[in-house]
């Protein structure tokens, strides 16, 4: 339990912040949002009871885990009895593996899959606790992850607080269009390359 909830989180930090880089507009109005809500409320942290404000940032997280589901396959499954699925006999005992990386990335779900575009959840209802089966990063049903909304919670606090504490840039004499995005092998599918980024201070800072 330690270990999903751990792995799972860093994982999809680091992927949140690689993509981010990769797309400095988004960075940008995520980084905005943040720093307005917390100049607003007159806070150098951003709270858990302030992330219902963060419209744009939530949309980012949503986008991260279509793209970048931290378990691909989620957790196996086993059908406990002999059932029918759309003409498919599926026996008893059956190993049931759900490829959620791909669905999050099915051109009949998504328009421009493969497209990092935050705004396609502005103003739509499409969630990742399990009711969208186009978007299942934490799976779906009985089965579902049972830490979703701390999963959640802890990923927007986190991801929240980087962009409001630090300006974030690659090392001298890269380019974001050079950020390495192959994906590693893995239950939990970390980037291959490790992240490397330089923080800096803003200059109103935490």
């Amino acid at each position: 339990m330690f270990a999903a909830g751990t792995d799972t989180t860093a994982t999809t930090l680091v992927w949140g912040m690689s993509v981010l880089m990769k797309n400095q507009l988004a960075m940008k109005k995520a980084k905005d949002e943040v720093r307005s809500i917390a100049k607003s409320n007159n806070t150098n942290m951003i709270e858990e009871r302030e992330l219902h404000q963060l419209h744009y940032l939530k949309a980012v997280v949503k986008e991260i885990l279509r793209l970048h589901p931290p378990t691909p396959l989620l957790v196996p499954h086993e059908s406990v009895e002999d059932c029918d699925i759309e003409g498919y006999f599926i026996p008893s005992k059956t190993r049931v593996l759900v490829n959620a990386w791909a669905i999050g990335r099915h051109p009949d779900y998504w328009v421009d899959p493969e497209v990092f575009r935050p705004e396609r959840f502005i103003g739509s209802d499409i969630d990742y606790k399990g009711q969208d089966f186009a978007l299942i990063p934490f799976g779906a049903g009985r089965r579902g992850c049972p830490g979703i909304s701390f999963a959640a919670s802890v990923i927007e606090l986190a991801l929240a607080n980087l962009l409001l504490c630090f300006d974030w840039a690659l090392p001298d004499g890269m380019n974001h269009k050079d950020l390495d995005m192959t994906e590693d092998s893995g239950l939990t599918v970390h980037k291959k390359t490790p992240l490397l980024l330089v923080a800096t201070l803003p200059r109103t800072s935490c």
